[in-house]
């Protein structure tokens, strides 16, 4: 892992919260880091990995928060619409349904995510 990649990945590995790439820049400008394109080419690299996944829905990133993701199964993240956490988890029962789905249409499919909107258990009970 370069420098570069290292820090993207300690910062997105400290926050629980999707961040873009400008967000990570700023964060990281007295670290060093100060064009656009050092953010991008570390984040491209580590989500390559597996390390990170881009959040297409907020355009952000996160680390990964599982042991095992470069495996096939589908990647589900539950994001809080009001605080902004992001939970990632996955589940064989809906992969294998998705794989299913795939099969039967003659499609393989190459990036499994789920994205689910909401509310968090915390931001309900406020």
């Amino acid at each position: 892992m370069t420098r570069n990649e290292a820090l993207v990945y300690q910062l997105l590995s400290a926050s629980d919260r999707p961040q873009s790439a400008y967000n990570i820049l700023d964060a990281l400008r007295d670290k060093g880091i100060r064009a656009p394109l050092q953010v991008y080419r570390a984040l491209g690299k580590l989500v390559e990995r597996g390390a990170v996944h881009r959040i297409e829905s907020v355009n952000g990133f996160v680390a990964c928060q599982l042991h095992d993701c470069g495996g096939s199964e589908v990647s589900i993240f539950m994001l809080c619409t009001q605080c902004e956490r992001a939970n990632e988890f996955t589940d064989a029962s809906i992969d294998k349904t998705l794989q299913a789905l795939g099969d039967d249409r003659k499609f393989q499919a190459a990036h499994k995510v789920i994205e689910i909107t909401g509310l968090c258990a915390d931001c309900r009970s406020v």
